[in-house]
C-alpha cells in the first residue's frame, strides 16, 4: 500500500468521515466498523457473514485498497491486550511488506495513535502537513500493523519503506498456516514499545486491511472479532 505516500497516509487517517458500510445490516459486533475508501483507488468489499456461532468479515481485494475500520479514543493508562483472528486461503505470491512496489497482504490489523506532532522529524511533519491539507485532518502520530508476510521472520518489524510512523510486526510468515483460522492475543502496549521504541498515546483508531492493488493481483482474508481489553482484562 505505498505506491504513493500522501495516498498511503491518507488512507491511514482516523479522523476522516467515513464512506458508507457496504456490509449487511446485521453486523454483530462489527455493527460500529465503516469502510474508509482510498479516493483513487478500487475499494476492497468487507462484508459479514455467519460462520457457526459468530459473525465474522470476509475481505476481497481485486487490485484494490481500502479498510474497514472504528474509531475509538482510549487512554493508554487503560490499555491492555487485543485478541483477535483470521484466516486466509493463501498468499499474494509476488508481495513482499518490505518493498514499496509491491507492498500487498492478505490481512493486516492496523492501530492508530495519537501523540506529540511536535516531536516528528522535519521531513515527517512536512508530509503530515501535506496530508491535512490534502484531506482536512492530521494523519495519526503513529500506526502499527499485525500482518501476514511471505518470508520476513516472524516477530520481526517491519517498517514502512516511506514513513518512520508505520511498523508492522509480523505475526505469520509463508504459507504454513494458510486454510486455518489462527487466534492472537497481544499486548498492545508492549507491542508498540518494542516497535516504535516509545511509549503510545491515545488509541484513535483500529482497522481492518486487505489489500492488493501494488501487485495488481486478487486475495482474500476472514477476520474473527477484534476484542479491546483493559488492563484489568474487562472489554474496553
Amino acid at each position: 500500500m505505498n505506491r504513493c505516500l500522501c495516498a498511503f497516509v491518507l488512507l491511514l487517517l482516523c479522523a476522516c468521515a467515513p464512506m458508507p458500510a457496504s456490509v449487511p445490516v446485521d453486523r454483530g459486533p462489527w455493527s460500529d466498523w465503516q469502510d474508509f475508501a482510498l479516493p483513487g483507488k478500487r475499494s476492497t468489499v468487507y462484508e459479514t457473514r455467519r460462520e457457526g456461532e459468530r459473525i465474522v468479515v470476509h475481505a476481497q481485494a481485486d487490485a484494490s485498497a481500502s479498510m474497514l475500520r472504528r474509531k475509538l479514543k482510549i487512554d493508554p493508562a487503560l490499555l491492555g491486550r487485543v485478541q483477535f483472528s483470521w484466516r486466509v486461503a493463501s498468499l499474494i505470491e509476488q508481495a513482499d511488506l518490505s518493498d514499496a512496489d509491491v507492498s500487498d497482504s492478505p490481512v493486516r490489523l492496523v492501530f492508530a495513535f495519537d501523540g506529540d506532532h511536535g516531536r516528528l522529524s522535519a521531513r515527517t511533519r512536512m508530509l503530515f502537513e501535506l496530508a491535512q491539507v490534502l484531506t482536512g485532518e492530521p494523519p495519526p502520530y503513529a500506526t502499527l500493523m499485525y500482518v501476514w508476510d511471505n518470508r520476513a521472520a516472524m516477530e520481526s518489524v517491519i517498517p514502512a519503506p516511506r514513513t518512520d510512523r508505520i511498523r508492522k510486526i509480523v505475526l505469520e510468515s509463508g504459507p504454513g498456516q494458510c486454510g486455518r483460522w489462527l487466534k492472537y492475543e497481544r499486548d498492545l502496549q508492549a507491542d508498540f514499545r518494542r516497535a516504535l521504541g516509545e511509549e503510545p498515546g491515545q488509541l484513535i483508531g483500529v482497522a481492518l486491511m486487505t489489500d492488493a492493488d501494488n501487485t495488481m493481483s486478487k486475495s482474500s482474508g476472514l477476520y474473527g472479532e477484534v476484542r479491546l481489553l483493559g488492563r484489568d482484562g474487562a472489554p474496553l
